[in-house]
C-alpha cells in the first residue's frame, strides 16, 4: 500500500473542504441579508412617522374641502302646512320671484292668467319652478349646468303645461253666478279607492293570478257585490298563502 505524504490530500478531501467553504460563504450571504433586513426593519419607525404625517396632511385637505351640497329641497303648495301666515309668506315670496324672473319672459306673461291664485296646480308649478331657479342660481350647488337645465327644460315645461291647463281661464270663471261656467273646486275623489283592500290582498299573495273582479258602476265594496264580495275569508286565505 502506498502512503501519501502528509499534507497531500486526496481528491475526496479536497472536494469536501471546498463544499464546506461554499456552505460557509452561503451562510455569510444569508447573515448579511438578514442584517440588511434588520437594518431596514429598524428604520421602519421613521417611515411610519412619514406615513402619519402624510395621512394628517390628507385629513387636513379633506377637512378644508367644502362638503358636497345635497339636493335642493323644493317647496310645495299642495302639501304646505295649514298655517295662514306661513302660506301668505310663501305667496308673497312667490309673487316677488314672478315679478323679478318669470314675468320677464313674454311667454310667461302670456300663460299666467289673472286667476292663477285660484288654481292650486298652477301655484304648485310656479312654486317648484322658483325652487329650481334658486337651486340653479343661488344654492350651494348652483352651477351653469343647472341653470341651463332650468332654461332649456324646466321653465319651458311649466309654460307649456300652464298654457294647456289655464290658458283660457279668467277671474269671471271663478265667480258663482247663475248660468256661468265655474272652474272645478277642490280635489277630486280618488277613483276606485274602495278596492284598495282587495287589490292589496291579491297583489300580496296571488299577483300571477287574475285580479279580483271590480264592482259594477255605482256600487262599492259595502254593497256586497263585485270587488267587495270577492274579498271574503276564503279568498283572503288563498291569497295569503
Amino acid at each position: 500500500m502506498t502512503r501519501r505524504p502528509p499534507g497531500q490530500a486526496g481528491s475526496g478531501e479536497g472536494e469536501g473542504e471546498f463544499a464546506r467553504v461554499e456552505a460557509l460563504a452561503g451562510l455569510a450571504r444569508e447573515v448579511d441579508g438578514l442584517r440588511r433586513g434588520l437594518d431596514a426593519l429598524l428604520g421602519t419607525p421613521t417611515r411610519v412617522d412619514d406615513l402619519a404625517r402624510t395621512v394628517a396632511q390628507l385629513a387636513d385637505a379633506v377637512a378644508a374641502t367644502p362638503a358636497r351640497p345635497g339636493p335642493t329641497v323644493a317647496l310645495s303648495w299642495l302639501t304646505a302646512p295649514t298655517d295662514s301666515e306661513t302660506l301668505e309668506g310663501l305667496l308673497e315670496e312667490l309673487c316677488r320671484w314672478l315679478h323679478a324672473v318669470f314675468l320677464r319672459y313674454p311667454d310667461g306673461v302670456a300663460v299666467l292668467p289673472e286667476c292663477w291664485l285660484w288654481h292650486p296646480d298652477v301655484v304648485e308649478e310656479l312654486v317648484w319652478l322658483m325652487s329650481a331657479w334658486r337651486g340653479a342660481y343661488e344654492g350651494r350647488g348652483a352651477s351653469v349646468q343647472l341653470a341651463g337645465d332650468w332654461h332649456d327644460r324646466q321653465r319651458p315645461g311649466v309654460v307649456r303645461r300652464l298654457k294647456t291647463a289655464v290658458g283660457s281661464c279668467s277671474r269671471e270663471r271663478h265667480q258663482t253666478r247663475p248660468g256661468w261656467a265655474t272652474a272645478p273646486l277642490g280635489a277630486k275623489p280618488v277613483p276606485g279607492v274602495e278596492a284598495t283592500t282587495s287589490i292589496a290582498w291579491w297583489w300580496a299573495g296571488a299577483r300571477d293570478d287574475a285580479p279580483p273582479e271590480p264592482a259594477p258602476d255605482g256600487t262599492t265594496a259595502e254593497d256586497g257585490s263585485g270587488i267587495g264580495a270577492a274579498v271574503n275569508g276564503a279568498e283572503r286565505g288563498r291569497w295569503s298563502r
